[in-house]
């Protein structure tokens, strides 16, 4: 264990006292940010020399990021339970037999949910609603079926406090699934977070139109390419979080980035980003990645002791790791910048074009690079393209389009988006606020879906321009209770700090609408 300085503890003690003494944080907030703190004082790790210099540095040079998961991680970042098997089981842990009817059914979940952890403390992923519930749908009529069904969301919405938990619907339409949409378009809320997975041929038109018709009043669900994701990680996948593609059963160990523009910053042309400065950092942070994961395996004792391991709701073997990536766009613009070339990513043949070159670069290092916890995966880690964070300045999430420099056309937007999609199983996506009279006209954006997803874009968002509910950037939040946390009040989701700071910081009301 490394020795910390006592400037460092300090520090630490003066934020948790600021965190102590705040206004507008509630009594779980505080708790959970104090219990963050006190998790980044263990340096357990055997980090990799070099790392200081690309982590514990001010933000305009700090090239990796680790998303303050802490120095001795208690738990895997991301955890997919198996809720299936739950279903049919229940949990001698939770003193829970398998639900007999929906009543039982919703009652159980409520109570797992409680008991899944998480970086955020809370599940990152509350199952594969539709087809959980299915089963049990019709033991009520439908106008009791549906109500329960919104009390059960409306639970989540206020017990679960954070936008990160997601739940999945789809790709073939279910009676629950229907119902699901239905409550979701008029309760408006922030959580959970929701998925279809949607295939052309498989989906039927008039789910998925339902889909739109509650995403242009909710912001959810978006949609995923069910076809591309089964592809690469087999069906046994589901999308959990902001928009990240993991196995059921599993799920990731842990999530650093890089921060691409930052990178480009210490390099002298493009050939030297190319050829040191990348490969170095790359380097530096699977090799800090391998040590958390290593400590998590070998010495937290988590998948001995925790009953979602001993019970068989999660498989070690079914884990893997997010080799992150942010601000593509500010690395090419940076590039281009110091060898004098004009042009602006995303804009630009030649500027998207380096961007391609750069992802090939990180994809054949993720490629070499093998670990040996993360067999689920080939023994690689999978690429992720990171969505942001609220204290991120100047620096777009993954490989997407600054917002204010979005192409005019709609169709070279997507364009230049399936350029990129390919490269990250583990999650990416893009984000359309469109116009209300689009409401009249769902079709439009059904069939946006249908010619993107056949150019191999992964996944799309779209809310309608006048919703409260909005998504940041894989996450959704109320303008609302935006606007609440402005004023000095409590807001009820720890989200809605990061939703403020993303609109102070990323602009993101400011996206062009279509």
């Amino acid at each position: 264990m490394r020795e910390i300085s006592m400037e460092r503890v300090n520090q630490t003690r003066q934020e948790i006292l600021d965190i102590i003494e705040s206004p507008i944080l509630t009594h779980e907030q505080k708790v959970a940010n104090m219990a963050g703190k006190a998790d980044s004082l263990m340096e357990v790790l055997d980090l990799p020399e070099g790392l200081d210099e690309l982590l514990n540095v001010p933000d305009d040079v700090k090239c990796i990021c680790d998303l303050a998961e802490g120095h001795a991680p208690v738990r895997p970042r991301y955890i997919i339970p198996d809720y299936f098997k739950f279903m049919k089981e229940g949990s001698k842990f939770l003193q829970l037999d398998a639900p007999k009817d929906l009543y039982e059914a919703l009652n159980s979940l409520l109570i797992f949910y409680k008991h899944v952890p998480s970086v955020t403390n809370f599940p990152v992923y509350v199952g594969a609603l539709d087809e959980l519930l299915d089963p049990f749908i019709n033991d009520v009529d439908e106008i009791q079926a549906k109500k329960l069904l919104k009390l059960f969301m409306q639970h989540i919405d206020r017990t679960v406090l954070d936008s990160f938990s997601h739940a999945n619907i789809g790709p073939r339409a279910t009676k629950a699934g229907r119902l699901l949409l239905e409550v979701e378009k008029e309760l408006e809320q922030a959580v959970p977070n929701l998925t279809m997975k949607y295939e052309e041929g498989v989906t039927p038109d008039d789910f998925a139109l339902l889909a739109v018709d509650t995403a242009l009043h909710s912001a959810k669900p978006s949609f995923a390419n069910h076809k591309m994701f089964k592809g690469e990680l087999g069906e046994n996948y589901v999308i959990a979080s902001c928009y990240n593609g993991l196995l059921l059963g599993g799920g990731s160990y842990t999530l650093c980035r890089l921060i691409l523009g930052n990178i480009a910053k210490r390099a002298h042309s493009i050939q030297d980003f190319k050829e040191k400065q990348l490969p170095y950092v790359m380097d530096i942070m699977a090799r800090y990645m391998d040590a958390r994961i290593k400590f998590e395996v070998e010495e937290s004792g988590f998948f001995e002791n925790n009953f979602l391991a001993k019970e068989g709701f999660i498989h070690r073997d079914r884990f893997t790791a997010m080799f992150g990536m942010v601000g593509m766009a500010e690395c090419v613009n940076i590039l281009l910048e110091k060898e004098g070339i004009g042009g602006r990513y995303g804009r630009d043949d030649h500027a998207t074009q380096l961007g391609v070159e750069i992802m090939e670069l990180i994809d054949a290092f993720n490629k070499q690079h093998t670990n040996p916890y993360c067999e689920a995966t080939g023994g690689h880690f999978l690429l992720h393209a990171q969505v942001g964070i609220a204290e991120d300045h100047n620096i777009s999430p993954g490989t997407r389009i600054p917002i204010g420099e979005e192409p005019e056309e709609l169709i070279d937007h997507l364009l230049q988006c399936s350029k990129f999609h390919k490269y990250f199983p583990s999650g990416t996506g893009d984000i359309f606020p469109i116009d209300t009279t689009v409401h009249k006209n769902p079709e439009f954006v059904l069939d946006i879906v249908k010619g993107a997803f056949r150019k191999d874009l992964r996944y799309l968002s779209f809310y309608s321009s006048d919703s409260d509910v909005i998504r940041i950037t894989g996450y959704l939040v109320k303008r609302s209770e935006i606007e609440k946390l402005k004023a000095g009040q409590n807001v009820l989701q720890d989200t809605t700090h990061l939703g403020l700071g993303a609109e102070l910081n990323g602009h993101i009301l400011e996206r062009k609408v279509r």
